[in-house]
Parts: C-alpha cells; sequence; structure tokens
C-alpha cells in the first residue's frame, strides 16, 4: 500500500508514548520541526502552536489533530507527524482519543499552500485502511516505511 504523504521527513516522525498528554504531544512534535532550519525562531513558532491551540483544539475528530501555524518564522513549509497507537486526549471535536497528529508550519503568506496539502492529507487519511496502518505504527521506522 502506498500513501501520499511521501513528502514527511523521517527525522520529523515521532511516536507518541502511551500516556502522553496533549500538551507532551505537542512539545514532541514542535521540537521535532524545530531541528529543521526552515523555522527560524524556534520560541515563536512554540508560542504561535499553543496560541493556536488555546483558540480552538485542533483535534478535528475521527482520530486525527491537526495543529497548525502560519508565521513568518517559517521560511518553507514543513510537517511533523505523530503517531500515538494507544490514542491520546487531544479535546477532539468529537471527545474522541486522537492517533495521528499532523502539526503543519507554515510561511505566513502561503495559505493556498496550506490548504493544499491539508488537502492531501485528509484525503489520504480518510482512506480507513491507511489511517489504520498508520496508527499502529511502534516506530518512525514502520511510518516510513508505510509513506
Amino acid at each position: 500500500m502506498t500513501t501520499k504523504l511521501d513528502f514527511v521527513e523521517a527525522s520529523q516522525v515521532r511516536i507518541i508514548p502511551q500516556g502522553a498528554s496533549k500538551h507532551d504531544t505537542l512539545d514532541m512534535l514542535i521540537e521535532a520541526v524545530c531541528r529543521n532550519p526552515v523555522i527560524t525562531d524556534c520560541d515563536a513558532f512554540r508560542k504561535a502552536v499553543y496560541e493556536r491551540e488555546a483558540v480552538q483544539s485542533t483535534g478535528i475528530g475521527g482520530g486525527v489533530a491537526v495543529p497548525h501555524v502560519r508565521i513568518p518564522e517559517v521560511t518553507k513549509m514543513t510537517i511533523a507527524l505523530g503517531i500515538a497507537p494507544d490514542g491520546i486526549d487531544f479535546a477532539a471535536l468529537d471527545n474522541r482519543p486522537v492517533q495521528i497528529i499532523v502539526l503543519f508550519a507554515t510561511p505566513k503568506d502561503s495559505e493556498k499552500t496550506y490548504l493544499s496539502l491539508l488537502a492531501k492529507v485528509m484525503v489520504t487519511l480518510r482512506n480507513h485502511e491507511t489511517f489504520a496502518s498508520l496508527a499502529s505504527c511502534r516506530s518512525a521506522e514502520e511510518v516510513i516505511a508505510l509513506l
């Protein structure tokens, strides 16, 4: 099976351990993205992610969360992918645990690119087989092999 998420960088994939909180999960993904040179100010990025999350949870339901920011401190779009095989409480809109978290880091003026990539991610994750396969991964290597 191939997915359409082959743009995910292996260094930005994290397996979220059982018992992790939403805060722990965001921190793991923020740290993964901040290692990428396209983030020019990690503190600004972290602050923006948490400010966005405070407005409304990005747990959209169906086991998926898509935290996202568009800020000048991001020079090129990148994402981090978190897989929580045991699920985490992300305060999702459907009040169900989240297993796949896609953190989008996007430059300020790239709404079209962001929406296009978000659509690609959502179409891929709507495939039940793909979702189940990704959600059951227990290592970053398994995730990359699947992608």
